[in-house]
């Protein structure tokens, strides 16, 4: 049995761009907050985010034309109010990340010399303007960065890394009576094996998404979707999870398994191209979108992966030689710098690529403020879905919600605390129990189950799909769900097996999901299903953990 209660204001689970801006604005409030992350507080999906955020700052372009190519690459699923909220509050959440320490890249950092103050601002997929603000070519890990250090100077904030959350603690879990609120969590201590009990008057889930959930993805490790399958497990409902996004562009290398390369780079006039039967190299994207290389990146992805199934081809490439090196190596310094570690150099090579899952667009439902079904517990990040993403996300919109989101949840917090403290209700929480749980050393097993379950989720749920595939996967993960959750409550708690659990419940809902939009749209394509239904334009997919 395990003692130790741990007690804060707010409690943030997950240390990307999205859980620290949560703390950094809770803590300017006044509250106490603890960060529990199951790693480094430095290690994130942000830290990988390499093309920028996406913000109107030009005279020459408006919220509204970043309102439209928001709606257009989610294909009638965004929901518009909270896409022009998210798009108009972007210059003053710039402004924020500014004020930490963020620098982004100017004009003149690129050899402009005569714009030395301006932006440089990238195009991306889908957009019709430059509109990406960006820190070289490795934003997140920029962003992360300052946010970490910020965090580290603030006194009201407690970080604890290597503690990684096992379960949310809420009153309708616990049987007991009334509305249902958030009081903590579960948390295991990596270090000495310890579970402690985290309580808090309000719970921000920051935990990222899920992209190790399959095979090839641009994700690291720690993407295995915690966050989504705990808020499912406490009954709060999941959206549109079907929609999962694939980067076109991977480097396909044997020494480097989940390298992106930015979309930045087709903005700056990068060519796709495939080996046709005569060994020529030629572009193909033309057949495909109006908008060529730059077209949304489920239309890109999809084509990519046609191409490859048509030819059997190992990948396509992309072209950026037209760019002298000196542009390629101020612009793209990070990506410049790891193709030539591996023998190829973007100025005179072609860059092997591949498709690889990316993004979640969907997630838990929140409001755009992150408020959920249950009280006190808000959602940010790639764990949540707000509406902004719709069936596909437009290019850098991501860090741009993990930063908008989080600051009108601290703001949604701080009025309601008072009211929550006091409607919260006060009964004993009960500390982890191991009951009859035994030491394993059959680590085989963990990591047997991890590797069928992304493998079949590739194959059955990837980018092309159809209902006997999703039928195949279900039958899967039915039994392997089944298999995990006895082994879960047969031994004591680790990482992996935290993670196994978790990465099982998602690739279920992901499979449900699927199975539940009989239609293709944005990013959820089902050969049986060859056209989207007008019928269902604004309709999400939930999938809601049923109570017993």
């Amino acid at each position: 049995m395990e003692e130790e209660i741990i007690h804060f204001d707010c409690l943030v689970i997950g240390s990307g761009s999205s859980g620290l801006f949560s703390a950094l604005k809770l803590a300017e409030k006044g509250f106490s907050v603890a960060v529990v992350t199951k790693r480094s507080v430095n290690e994130s999906n942000t830290r990988h985010a390499q093309g920028g955020v996406a913000c109107v700052i030009d005279r020459s372009d408006s919220f509204a034309e970043h309102v439209n190519d928001t709606l257009v690459a989610g294909d009638n699923l965004c929901k518009r109010e909270v896409v022009e909220e998210i798009v108009e509050s972007a210059p003053k959440a710039i402004s924020d990340l500014e004020k930490y320490g963020l620098h982004f890249t100017t004009r003149g950092e690129i050899g402009e010399k005569d714009h030395f103050e301006d932006y440089d601002l990238g195009k991306e997929g889908g957009h019709s303007k430059r509109r990406v603000l960006h820190a070289g070519d490795f934003t997140g890990e920029q962003i992360e960065d300052t946010l970490v250090s910020a965090c580290k100077q603030n006194d009201k904030i407690k970080i604890f890394e290597n503690h990684i959350a096992v379960d949310l603690i809420t009153t309708a879990k616990l049987g007991w009576m009334g509305e249902d609120f958030i009081l903590g969590a579960y948390v295991l201590d990596i270090a000495c094996g310890r579970i402690k009990t985290f309580t808090a008057i309000s719970t921000v889930v920051a935990t990222g998404g899920a992209g190790k959930i399959y095979l090839y993805s641009s994700n690291p490790d720690i993407a295995s979707g915690d966050g989504i399958a705990m808020c499912y497990r406490a009954h709060v409902p999941i959206l549109n999870m079907e929609f999962f996004q694939f980067h076109p562009t991977i480097l396909y290398h044997q020494k480097e398994k989940s390298f992106l390369i930015s979309e930045a780079l087709r903005g700056e006039g990068a060519r796709l191209l495939k080996r046709d039967s005569s060994g020529q190299m030629i572009e193909f994207m033309e057949n495909y979108h109006h908008l060529g290389a730059l077209a949304p990146r489920d239309v890109v992805a999809r084509a990519i992966d046609n191409e490859l199934k048509r030819s059997g081809q190992e990948s396509v490439f992309l072209d950026i030689t037209r760019k002298n090196r000196d542009f390629l190596q101020l612009r793209f310094p990070k990506i410049f710098e790891k193709l030539f570690s591996l023998g190829i150099d973007m100025s005179k090579d072609l860059i092997p690529v591949v498709p690889a899952a990316h993004y979640s667009c969907g997630g838990i439902q929140t409001s755009v403020n992150g408020t959920t079904s249950v009280k006190g517990l808000y959602v940010v990040g790639e764990s949540a879905c707000t509406g902004l993403h719709g069936a596909n996300r437009l290019a850098s919109n991501s860090l741009l919600e993990a930063i908008v989101v989080p600051k009108t949840a601290a703001k949604n917090i701080s009025a309601s605390f008072n009211l929550l403290k006091k409607n919260r209700p006060s009964g004993k929480i009960p500390v982890w129990r191991s009951g009859n749980a035994t030491n394993s050393d059959e680590l085989v097993v963990v990591s047997h189950n991890w590797e069928e379950i992304r493998k079949f989720m590739w194959d059955y749920v990837g980018i092309f799909r159809t209902n006997k595939r999703l039928e195949r996967a279900k039958n899967r993960i039915k039994n392997i769900r089944k298999e995990i959750e006895k082994y879960y409550w047969d031994f004591y708690l680790s990482p992996d097996l935290i993670e196994l659990r978790n990465l099982a419940s998602v690739a279920e809902i992901i499979i449900d999901s699927a199975i539940t939009r009989k239609e293709s749209r944005g990013l959820h394509y089902n050969a049986d299903y060859p056209d989207r239904d007008p019928d269902l334009d604004g309709i999400d997919t939930v999938i809601r953990k049923p109570y017993r």
